[in-house]
Formats: C-alpha cells, sequence, structure tokens
C-alpha cells in the first residue's frame, strides 16, 4: 500500500485540553505529506492525509505549545516531509529522524541543523506481517551511530516490547547518548506493574539511564478508558517524574474508527497526573531539558 492507494483523513481533536499548562509539549506525533512533494514508500497501513498545516492545526485546537514530530516508517529514512514540517512549524516543532547505520557524520550534521534532535529505531513488528514495519530502521544501527549522535547532541528513541528496552538500554549505556522509550516501554498489560521486567524499567529510570513517553494509545483499552494501563503510568509518574513526557501519538495509524481525540487523551493525563507542579514538570519542562532548545528550564 502506498500513497496513490488513498490518503485517510486523521481525527481532529473537538477541542482544547482541559489543563495544559502554557508551553506544554506534545512529543509523539506524526506528518504524513503532502503527497505531491512527500509521497510515502510501502505501508502495512492506510496513510493518514497529515501535512505539516494539518498537524499545527492540532497543537493549536489543543492548546499545545510545541511538540515532536517523529519519522513515520513509511518514509523510511527520507526525512523529506519531516524536515518541511519542521521548516513549517517556525521553531514550534522538533524532529526526530531515522537514520541507517552508515549514514555519514555531515548528513546527521544537516539534520541537527534542519531541527532532528533525535533518532528512532523501531524494533516492534507489525501485526499484518510478523515482520518489521516496511521503512523502520532498528536498533543494530544505534551504536554505529551513536558516537556522532552524542558529539551533535542527538538523543535515541526506541519502540521496542519491554523486556528488549530493558535489554537495550543496557546495552546502550554507556554511550553517553540519553535513550528515550516509546509507549510506557511497551509493557504486557496482562502481567501488570509487578512484573520482573516493569520492575527492571522501574529501576534504570529511577537511576536517570532512561526517559519513558507516556503515550497510552499503544498500550490501554480505549474501550475502558485506558484504566488497564494506568497502574503502570502512575509507577512511572511515582518513581521517576523527571524523566518522563508526554505524547500523543497523532495521527494514530493503524487505529482507525477507534482512534481516540487528542484532547481526551489530555484530559485523562491531567486527571491522572492532578499535581499542577507534577504536570508542568512533565509537559513543559522535561522536553526542554532533553532537547536542550537554549529555553530556560
Amino acid at each position: 500500500m502506498t500513497t496513490t492507494d488513498g490518503a485517510v483523513p486523521p481525527r481532529m481533536p473537538t477541542r482544547a485540553a482541559r489543563d495544559f499548562p502554557a508551553g506544554a509539549w506534545d512529543c509523539h506525533s506524526h506528518v504524513f505529506g503532502p503527497f505531491d512533494r512527500f509521497p510515502t514508500g510501502p505501508s502495512t497501513y492506510p496513510i493518514p492525509d497529515a501535512p505539516a498545516g494539518t498537524y499545527l492545526g492540532m497543537l493549536d485546537r489543543t492548546g499545545t505549545a510545541r511538540g515532536m514530530l517523529v519519522q513515520p516508517a513509511p518514509y523510511g529514512n527520507d526525512t523529506s516531509a519531516l524536515e518541511h514540517a519542521l521548516a513549517r512549524s517556525e521553531g514550534r516543532a522538533v524532529g526526530v529522524g531515522v537514520a541507517t547505520a552508515d549514514c555519514p557524520a555531515g548528513e546527521l550534521a544537516r539534520l541537527h541543523a534542519a531541527g532532528v534532535r533525535a533518532l528512532r529505531f523501531n524494533d516492534r513488528i507489525a501485526p499484518a506481517t510478523g515482520a518489521r514495519f516496511p521503512g523502520a530502521v532498528g536498533t543494530e544501527a544505534f551504536r554505529a551511530l551513536a558516537p556522532v549522535m552524542r558529539e551533535l547532541g542527538i538523543h535515541a528513541q526506541i519502540w521496542a516490547g519491554l523486556e528488549d528496552c530493558v535489554r537495550l538500554v543496557d546495552e546502550f549505556s554507556g554511550t553517553g547518548v540519553p535513550v528515550v522509550l516509546d509507549h510506557l516501554a511497551q509493557p504486557d498489560v496482562a502481567a501488570g506493574p509487578g512484573s520482573a521486567a516493569f520492575r527492571a524499567l522501574l529501576d534504570r529510570v529511577k537511576d536517570g539511564a532512561a526517559w519513558v513517553k507516556l503515550t497510552l494509545c499503544r498500550v490501554g483499552d480505549p474501550d475502558r478508558g485506558y484504566a488497564d494501563a494506568r497502574p503502570f503510568h502512575d509507577a512511572l509518574v511515582e518513581a521517576a517524574p523527571a524523566r518522563l513526557l508526554w505524547g500523543s501519538d497523532w495521527p494514530f495509524v493503524r487505529m482507525g474508527e477507534s482512534a481516540p481525540d487528542v484532547a481526551d487523551l489530555a484530559d485523562l493525563f491531567c486527571d491522572w497526573v492532578d499535581d499542577a507542579a507534577l504536570r508542568r514538570q512533565i509537559l513543559v519542562h522535561n522536553p526542554r531539558r532533553l532537547v536542550d532548545t537554549g529555553l530556560r528550564a
């Protein structure tokens, strides 16, 4: 499937987030298109029609000041659409790009100058194929790129299962590159927060070895209001609030009619984190500190 097969409209938020502080960040979103300039490669899912202008409209509608745009797998390591969106954002967004192990140092420096502050490494398996998502670059590229990433101030974002996340944090602990784990480090909800793997994750996050994104929609059951994910969310907030980020995952690829409203996800975060100072730390100060934007955190 490619963009020539017809893109689908993304779900847009219906209102502003209720209790987001000024300067809040959404640390996990994607852009696709405009397709006449930036067609995707093969994909296992319908491609959203979600170019930069639509993304910025999503931020505006929810009352979110800034964001992290994560390169989606169907673009592979072609970051043209991402760079276009970063330019259109006029400083509101930073990029999470993709690069293969043989990417020259000069190209990483160019990406950094364009606003890319992280590289994504994706070890997850596509449900439709039993293999990696087409276009994804796995963590095997991280070690080769780590020295230049460290020099440039580019951090790593990893999407992997919980046990793999724990192993990878240990494996890359000596690189000097901050590691961010997507989607609550993808825990097994059925195993519960008392599992050995999740306890190991909490230990590493508390020790400052990793950051975690509080992004619910790939973890919990939306029909239950993500109640099954809350114990993991609460345990992370209690253990290491200085190492957490919040993200929506808009435009919710592969979710179809079950895609949530970003404002509902934002309100749920604020309900679960009912201390205003703690919300401000996670939504404003932590992402500033991680990406080193030059703003005082």
